[in-house]
C-alpha cells in the first residue's frame, strides 16, 4: 500500500479542514494518509513516503507561514527532488500568488506536482473540499 503524508499548517481551520479532505480522497483510492502537523514533519521524514500533499495558507504579503512552516518546507525542499507532491491552501485576500510562487519554487527544486494545487478563499466550501479529495486521489494513483 502506498504511503502518503499530508503535511499541513492551519491557524484557523480551514487549512486543516482540506488536509482532512486530502486525506479522504487518499484512503478512498486505497493508499494510506498519515496527516501531520508542519511541527512535527522534518527533511529526514520524505523518504518515509511515496508522496507528499502539502498545505499551507496565505499569510501577510501573501508568502508561506513564516515560523513552523516555511523553515520546515525551505528544510526539505532539497530532498523533494523526484518526490510526487501536490499544494494546497486557503487565502484570505490577495488572488493566490503564493500559490504560483510556491508552485514555481517546487518546479524549480525538482518536485513533481502530480494535479494542479487547489486554493480556496477562506473556509473551503464544497466545491474545495471536492478538489482536495481529488488532489489525494491523484497523489494516491
Amino acid at each position: 500500500m502506498r504511503k502518503i503524508a499530508v503535511v499541513f499548517w492551519s491557524g484557523t481551520g480551514n487549512t486543516e479542514a482540506m488536509a482532512a479532505s486530502v486525506g479522504d480522497g487518499i484512503k478512498e483510492n486505497g493508499a494510506g494518509a498519515t496527516l501531520i502537523p508542519a511541527a512535527e514533519f522534518s527533511p529526514d521524514m520524505v523518504a518515509e513516503y511515496d508522496a507528499i500533499a502539502f498545505g499551507c495558507p496565505a499569510m501577510g504579503a501573501e508568502v508561506l507561514e513564516e515560523d513552523e512552516f516555511e523553515p520546515m518546507f525551505s528544510a526539505c525542499l532539497p530532498v523533494l527532488k523526484d518526490k510526487k507532491i501536490a499544494l494546497f491552501g486557503s487565502y484570505g485576500w490577495g488572488d493566490g500568488e503564493w500559490m504560483r510562487n510556491w508552485e514555481d519554487e517546487c518546479r524549480e527544486g525538482g518536485a513533481i506536482l502530480v494535479s494542479e494545487s487547489v486554493i480556496c478563499q477562506e473556509a473551503p466550501d464544497d466545491d474545495a473540499l471536492a478538489a482536495c479529495k481529488s488532489l489525494g486521489a491523484a497523489l494516491a494513483e
